[in-house]
């Protein structure tokens, strides 16, 4: 509807809403820290971001299903959920007492991931700092993912150190706090 001759901005159709700012957002804050500092700081800086919001999943986990540790399954389990959650589409591939492997197919950043590998920091310190506070150890290996233009993610969680295939992965570590 126009009034005076000029369209009101109310009826553009932009594709603009809370969700899709706070995503472009993210991705600006982060190719800003990656061009400034490199792309290996900023992954170190989203890592601590990474690391708080973990720590409050996992009290939040515990505290709702009434638990002071989540088992393994469980883990697996609450990595799932809490990626659905928040529009990521992860599944769990295998599961053993070494490793727990993860697919996923939708990543919650959406498209605005693409190119931004440090936002993928913050998937390895959730997804290290839940398993390692419930289960002693996590290595986080992102053998895969959407941010390097791949159609989905492969995560390992590793929970053995002393595993060979752990011992072998390029990931970070995380343990019990």
């Amino acid at each position: 509807m126009k009034e005076s001759g000029h369209p009101k901005a109310r009826a553009a159709d932009i594709p603009l809403d809370r969700d899709v700012f706070m995503r472009t957002l993210l991705r600006e804050l982060s190719g800003t820290l990656e061009d400034v500092v490199g792309t290996e700081e900023a992954s170190g800086f989203i890592s601590v971001v990474g690391q708080r919001i973990g720590d409050e999943i996992n009290a939040s986990y515990r505290n709702a299903l009434a638990i002071d540790y989540l088992n393994r399954e469980q883990v697996g389990e609450v990595l799932v959920d809490l990626k659905r959650r928040i529009q990521g589409d992860f599944f769990v591939i295998e599961e053993d007492e070494e490793k727990i492997v993860l697919g996923n197919r939708a990543c919650p950043f959406g498209d605005k991931v693409i190119g931004r590998p440090s936002l993928c920091m913050m998937t390895s310190n959730v997804f290290g700092s839940i398993a390692a506070d419930n289960l002693g150890y996590a290595k986080i290996a992102l053998e895969e993912t959407i941010a390097e233009g791949r159609p989905g993610c492969r995560v390992v969680v590793y929970l053995n150190p002393n595993a060979a295939d752990a011992k072998q992965a390029e990931g970070r570590e995380y343990f019990q706090s």
